[in-house]
């Protein structure tokens, strides 16, 4: 069985919602005030595996999509406070690796790695490793894996 697919319909035409709506899996997103013909080549579309955006939103979507992606802000000082091995530690971390899979990369002890974790994150005032991973991409310390090359880690 195939998942319903789904077409969004809303009043709101703000790129938010447009990427929120994709992200989810939504197989369109068509404004309120769209003709009746266009919500039915949008349900069509959607029915048949394809999809359809208003045109306003494609227009925006493109024109977002062949921008520079805006260069990330540098990192703050917080970052050089961090000792080589905190900051070994971080790295690690931020790529969702587990206290466990740090200290056998790291040839130390899992409550090592755990001290570290906690210096590094009390060091950059981040509350936990979700907020540490957030920051790793918003100052370009991360970037997203590409699923579709990613290799199971090896660690």
């Amino acid at each position: 069985p195939n998942p319903p697919r789904v077409v969004v319909l809303t009043t709101y035409d703000l790129d938010e919602y447009v990427y929120d709506a994709l992200r989810a899996g939504a197989s369109g997103f068509l404004l309120k005030h769209a003709l009746p013909e266009e919500l039915l080549l949008g349900v069509r579309a959607a029915a048949d595996g394809g999809a359809l955006i208003s045109p306003t939103v494609t227009k925006r979507l493109l024109s977002a999509f062949t921008q520079p992606p805006p260069r990330p802000s540098p990192p703050p000082t917080a970052l050089g406070e961090l000792t080589a091995r905190e900051r070994e530690v971080f790295d690690l971390l931020v790529r969702g690796r587990t206290n466990t899979q740090i200290a056998r990369t790291l040839s130390v002890a899992e409550t090592t790695v755990k001290t570290h974790v906690s210096h590094a994150l009390a060091k950059l005032g981040l509350r936990d490793r979700v907020h540490a991973v957030l920051f790793a991409y918003e100052y370009g310390l991360a970037a997203p894996i590409d699923r579709g090359r990613q290799r199971p880690y090896q660690g």
